[in-house]
């Protein structure tokens, strides 16, 4: 009898030990039904991502709140150092291909999820990664102001066509 728990016991922990191997399949898909205010956040970093690719700083200053945090694979830093980073080259955000969008607002806060494949120039090197993007906007004044911007590296294969660099 014993040796049938203890077996049974085995077994249950190998099982449980298997699944916890296994990471999160749950990921984000586009609605289909936005509101105004969700579907002005979704052009906006739309925008953003077009004005990272031009090295647009002017713009992307302005959109950017003073106290805006950025948060990569190899760190974080606040508006300036990002805005340095964009301007010098240190990261080249050189395209998005976007294929989810979702945007949930509580108050005059929304939180934006991108999955993406991020073509970017590093160091002078072309990478390619898949992201799940946080975007966070507060509205002050009428205007979406971008608070903090984290890029959260996918398991998933990368579905960009390398051509496409």
């Amino acid at each position: 009898m014993k040796t049938k728990i203890l077996g049974l016991f085995l077994l249950t922990m190998i099982m449980q030990s298997s699944y916890a191997q296994q990471p999160p399949s749950e990921t984000i898909t586009t609605s289909t039904t936005n509101t105004p205010q969700q579907q002005e956040v979704i052009n906006l970093s739309k925008q953003k991502w077009q004005w990272m690719a031009d090295k647009n700083v002017d713009s992307l200053n302005a959109l950017f709140d003073d106290k805006a945090m950025f948060i990569h694979m190899g760190g974080s830093w606040g508006k300036a150092q990002e805005l340095t980073t964009i301007k010098s080259g240190g990261i080249w955000y050189k395209k998005a291909e976007v294929y989810a969008v979702v945007v949930n607002i509580f108050g005059n806060t929304a939180i934006l999820l991108n999955d993406i494949d991020l073509v970017a120039e590093v160091g002078g090197n072309t990478v390619t990664n898949p992201f799940m993007v946080t975007e966070v906007y507060i509205k002050e004044n009428g205007k979406w102001k971008m608070g903090s911007l984290t890029f959260s590296h996918l398991l998933r294969p990368v579905k960009m066509k390398q051509a496409d660099n």
